[in-house]
């Protein structure tokens, strides 16, 4: 998704950053689950994307 902006420019698709608001929504939307779930993955297994997202056993 080339258009996708964060406020320092374009989200980036391999690590999520937390503070990043707009970044975790969009993945929230793409994965269909809540901030929580998000944040626990994110705790348990690290910052890349392609982990969290098996973690919450969501394809990438």
């Amino acid at each position: 998704m080339a258009g996708l902006k964060d406020k320092r420019g374009f989200i980036d698709k391999d690590r999520l950053d937390l503070s990043e608001r707009q970044a975790v929504e969009y993945w929230m939307k793409r994965w269909g689950v809540t901030r929580e779930q998000i944040t626990t993955a994110h705790r348990k297994v690290g910052r890349m994307t392609k982990d969290i997202a098996a973690e919450l056993g969501k394809k990438r």
